[in-house]
């Protein structure tokens, strides 16, 4: 509890114990007085304290209304609780009443304030602390010594020490130690992650085991939690469509609402004066005027709305997806077409090896001659015959390297002559081969002239991305699309594998945003299409989507600036959750919009009737808010 509210709790107690103390006091009590004092003693005296009372608790209310007059900014809540509270207090004085509606409207009405300050300081400290990723330093080496300095100071290529139990300030690339990883705050993942020399440390990892020295990759303000914090901090400035119609509807129905208010206390008497030539009761309609206008304060909409939007961001946070604004969480749930880039976001983007074939000679042995005659390649099919060779390459024993471009290489090793390449390298060699039905990138190996095998090497798919395609339909998603620059043959065996409904293979980006326009234009006016992608080239077609999602560790800083909603993991069945997460929370703002404008419209009824009064009122506003705001903190946690 912040010492605001906790100074706030204290008004409402100080208040309403002094109001309960006043209620017990008979009227009698101060007519006593009289006779010590002077005529009328008492009365004014009892005045005195339920005025004291009333502006213990009400006195920022009158002072927002006044200010808002002020500011021309008149009809807000603070007006009507002002003018139907002092309003209120203004008959009773006149007749010698009860001050305690007037009072006790207030009184309720800071209740349901504090109670709303508290619900929203709470999902904000549940989104906080699950967001607690930016470090206060960095520790630089400085001789033998470590200084800690502002992460905004340090410069890409430093070496900074993160220690067990820190959280790592800066992305970067471990260059000394090895531990494991808690990477909860960024991914909502539970399992730590094992990180060694040459592996990536996103910020706000913390260190569990081991002392790491990283070499920074990034600035402190192009990290990965600035980056996230920062989406989080500005999400809710992109309004939904329901709140901006809440803005929109207040403005219009309040100033209605006090019109309707004034006229209720003006016509009534005036045409009972005058048709009907019978006493006004000005008093009578002044005071139905009054519960109407506290009955039409709009608190349960204004502040429920955008808590429940507000809710759904900080429940999306939690499960490690980061919606950029409440528009965008309102558009996916109502997703029906999702399209996949295929290489980073169904398969790890990684080439490993996945099968010999027709191995004339031990696996490990053709395994060996492909690694060797590899060796001095960069290339990613050359990186991946090196790892699947899993030892160290001595390169005294390799010589006469000859990379053939579009081919492959030749090269000798251990004093024999080994090709390896694909089938053009074969037929250019005059070696005949096997050819390989299996998917992926072949390469052929001969000895000495000598067909001996061939390796199969392709892009594996991510873990549970066999899930992905039936937890969508499960979600209401009507298609699924894939979208890549590979092969045909590639393409259609990930797409069988996953259970997706249609696949383009071989497209460049410009040809993926004519896609994604083509598709665009199947789906129906209220149906939307997202977008799944990770690499530079998916930026464009993650601007076009309706909906652009990426991912967020491996993804490109371009793919993340130009989507809407970033997947903390690169796990795809988020995606899911997501859609679930957004269903929720449009299903609670519509239930909260529901049952603020019946009740309001049922207790106006009753209010212009005369049937319930201040207290009927209460509960319209205050009672109806706090119902509308612990709906709406449901929206922070989705099974």
């Amino acid at each position: 509890m912040t010492k605001k509210q906790k100074k706030m709790l204290l008004r409402i107690l100080l208040a309403a114990g002094i109001l309960i103390v006043l209620q017990l006091l008979p009227a009698e009590r101060f007519d006593r007085l009289d006779k010590y004092l002077f005529s009328s003693a008492g009365r004014w005296i009892r005045l005195a304290c339920y005025l004291a009372d009333y502006l213990i608790i009400g006195h920022d209310i009158l002072k927002k209304a006044f200010k808002g007059i002020c500011n021309g900014q008149v009809f807000d809540e603070n007006f009507l609780m002002a003018v139907a509270t002092v309003g209120a207090m203004a008959l009773a004085i006149r007749e010698n009443g009860d001050y305690l509606e007037a009072i006790a409207v207030m009184l309720f009405y800071q209740i349901g304030e504090w109670f709303q300050s508290y619900a929203v300081g709470k999902s904000r400290k549940n989104i906080s602390d699950l967001m607690d990723i930016r470090p206060d330093y960095a520790n630089v080496e400085q001789g033998e010594k470590l200084i800690r300095v502002d992460p905004d100071e340090v410069e890409v290529g430093s070496i900074i020490v993160v220690q067990p139990g820190e959280k790592a300030p800066i992305d970067g690339v471990i260059v000394q130690g090895s531990s494991s990883l808690n990477t909860s705050a960024l991914t909502g993942e539970s399992l730590p992650r094992e990180v060694t020399v040459g592996d990536e440390v996103l910020s706000g990892c913390i260190s569990m085991t081991g002392v790491l020295k990283l070499r920074t990759t990034k600035e402190f303000g192009e990290s990965t939690a600035s980056k996230i914090l920062d989406l989080v901090e500005n999400a809710s400035s992109r309004k939904s469509k329901s709140e901006d119609f809440i803005s929109r509807f207040a403005r219009v129905y309040t100033p209605f609402v006090c019109f309707s208010a004034l006229l209720l206390a003006i016509l009534p008497p005036i045409l009972r004066l005058v048709v009907w030539q019978l006493p006004a009761a000005w008093s009578v309609w002044i005071y139905r005027a009054l519960t109407f206008l506290v009955i039409s304060c709009p608190c349960a909409l204004v502040i429920s709305i955008p808590l429940s939007f507000f809710a759904g961001i900080g429940g999306a946070s939690r499960e490690g997806v980061l919606v950029k604004g409440s528009n965008y969480l309102e558009s996916l749930s109502r997703t029906k077409y999702v399209v996949f880039d295929k290489t980073g976001t169904l398969t790890k983007g990684v080439f490993e090896v996945n099968g010999i074939h027709h191995a004339a000679i031990d696996n490990e042995e053709l395994l060996r001659y492909a690694a060797y005659a590899e060796s001095a390649s960069s290339h990613p099919i050359s990186k991946s015959l090196k790892k699947a060779y899993g030892k160290e390459i001595d390169r005294t024993r390799v010589s006469q390297i000859q990379e053939i471009g579009g081919n492959g290489v030749t090269a000798v090793v251990d004093g024999v002559q080994v090709a390896a390449g694909n089938d053009k390298l074969m037929q250019r060699l005059g070696i005949s081969y096997h050819e390989c039905h299996q998917a992926g990138t072949i390469v052929h190996v001969a000895v000495d002239g000598a067909y001996v095998g061939h390796i199969v090497i392709s892009d594996v798919v991510k873990p549970y991305a066999e899930k992905v395609v039936p937890s969508l339909k499960k979600a209401g998603v009507e298609k699924t699309v894939m979208l890549t620059g590979d092969s045909h043959k590639v393409a259609q065996q990930v797409a069988a594998a996953l259970g997706i409904d249609e696949v383009y293979s071989e497209l460049l980006p410009a040809n993926k945003v004519e896609k994604v326009e083509e598709l665009l234009t199947r789906t129906s006016k209220t149906a939307k299409l997202a977008f799944v992608g990770d690499g530079i080239n998916d930026a464009p077609v993650l601007s076009r989507a309706d909906i652009g999602i990426a991912m967020g560790a491996m993804g490109s800083d371009a793919a993340i600036e130009a989507a809407d909603i970033v997947l903390m993991d690169d796990d795809p069945m988020k995606i899911a959750k997501a859609i679930q997460i957004s269903r929720k929370c449009l299903r609670v703002v519509f239930q909260n919009i529901v049952l603020a404008l019946s009740v309001k419209a049922i207790c106006l009824t009753f209010g212009a009737l005369g049937i319930g009064g201040m207290y009927l009122a209460i509960f319209a506003d205050v009672g109806v808010m706090i119902l509308a705001v612990l709906n709406a903190i449901r929206c922070l946690f989705v099974r």
